[in-house]
């Protein structure tokens, strides 16, 4: 496979040698490129058609919004992956590129010596590269698997028993969603298809850091018919209420005082498969106080955080939704729960809100 191409776009130079040093040390990849502003950049794209590009939001000329944009209209455009500063400005901008299109985002470093900076930015961009030579390298296979149905029920691989006694499921009580890569743009075309009288709360643990979460739940906020916020240590679970995990956090279910009610505790408990927030560490506490009463949807991301935590909410009767390969953008959260077969259904993004709707009616 030849190497991955990559042009280096930022207005600082200091940035611009920073990412350009450390994707040249990766032996995949070639910086074939770079540009200090947006419209020097869409030039050297048309001219040197990279792979990927990094590119910076904030820049004179065509900022990173407007690259994105006229990047929608060119065919054969290059995956982005965005540099973004650690500011409430920084992080919406962000949010916003990411429902553009933009594969994933890596924070700029706002402090440090060079050197310090370079090891922050090395260790978040070069999992995002390794995904994307993972992706070139599916295209040079031949894919002989057919799918013949939009949703398709998993019957080819019955499901290993996972319990002794089988629990008996009746209608959901929440919904809890793990997603990571690919996760703002999946969630703001599938949010809005959730109808405004849903009977089910909805938890959702996205892996993103501290600042981005709020303006990721604002963001969905403006344009879903369910009321979407950023969940606070002590928030009573309402149905018809979108949570999501606070970048920086754990997000768990404990009861109420009342012993009826459940309520969100936020904490500062250890990364889990280096999440925090993890899907794992959510998902293990709606299967102890949801039993038979929950659905579990996995969605678009790198990693396999929310297998373990499915399996147990598959053993303790929940329903399992499992975004399939054709419409995530990096299979890797999702793969897991379809291949080991405890996925109940496995649906294609436009999709899930549906499949979503039928469990808690």
């Amino acid at each position: 496979m030849d190497k991955l191409r990559a042009v280096v776009i930022d207005d600082t130079i200091v940035y611009r040698k920073i990412v350009g040093d450390v994707l040249k040390e990766i032996p995949f990849v070639e910086v074939v490129g770079t540009a200090n502003n947006g419209k020097i950049a869409l030039s050297k794209i048309d001219s040197l058609k990279p792979d990927f590009i990094t590119l910076d939001i904030e820049m004179p000329e065509l900022n990173g919004i407007e690259v994105l944009q006229a990047l929608k209209d060119k065919s054969n455009a290059p995956v982005v992956i965005m540099l973004s500063t650690l500011t409430q400005a920084g992080s919406e901008m962000t949010i916003k590129a990411l429902e553009l299109g933009a594969f994933d985002f890596v924070p700029k470093p706002d402090q440090g010596k060079m050197a310090e900076n370079m090891e922050k930015v090395r260790a978040a961009i070069l999992p995002i590269v390794n995904a994307l030579k993972r992706q070139k390298e599916t295209k040079y296979k031949i894919h002989e698997k057919v799918q013949t149905k939009a949703v398709s029920p998993i019957t080819d691989k019955p499901c290993q028993p996972l319990s002794q006694k089988p629990v008996t499921r009746s209608r959901s009580e929440i919904v809890g969603i793990g997603i990571s890569t690919g996760g703002p743009n999946a969630l703001a075309r599938m949010i809005p298809m959730l109808p405004g009288n849903l009977k089910a709360p909805v938890l959702i643990v996205q892996h993103m850091p501290a600042l981005f979460t709020a303006s990721l739940a604002n963001s969905l906020n403006n344009k879903s018919a369910l009321h979407v916020k950023e969940a606070e240590n002590g928030d009573t679970i309402e149905p018809g209420e979108i949570y999501i995990a606070p970048g920086g956090k754990q997000m768990k279910i404990i009861a109420g005082a009342d012993g009826i009610s459940r309520k969100i505790k936020i904490t500062d408990d250890p990364p889990e498969n280096s999440c925090r927030p993890s899907v794992d560490y959510l998902f293990r506490s709606i299967a102890q106080y949801y039993v038979g009463r929950a659905t579990g949807v996995i969605m678009t991301g790198m990693g396999s955080d929310g297998s373990k935590g499915l399996v147990q909410m598959k053993n303790n009767g929940s329903f399992i939704i499992a975004q399939n390969e054709e419409t995530c953008t990096v299979y890797g959260m999702p793969k897991e729960p379809i291949e080991s077969g405890i996925a109940d259904v496995v649906a294609p993004l436009e999709k899930i809100a549906e499949e979503i709707v039928k469990t808690v009616i």
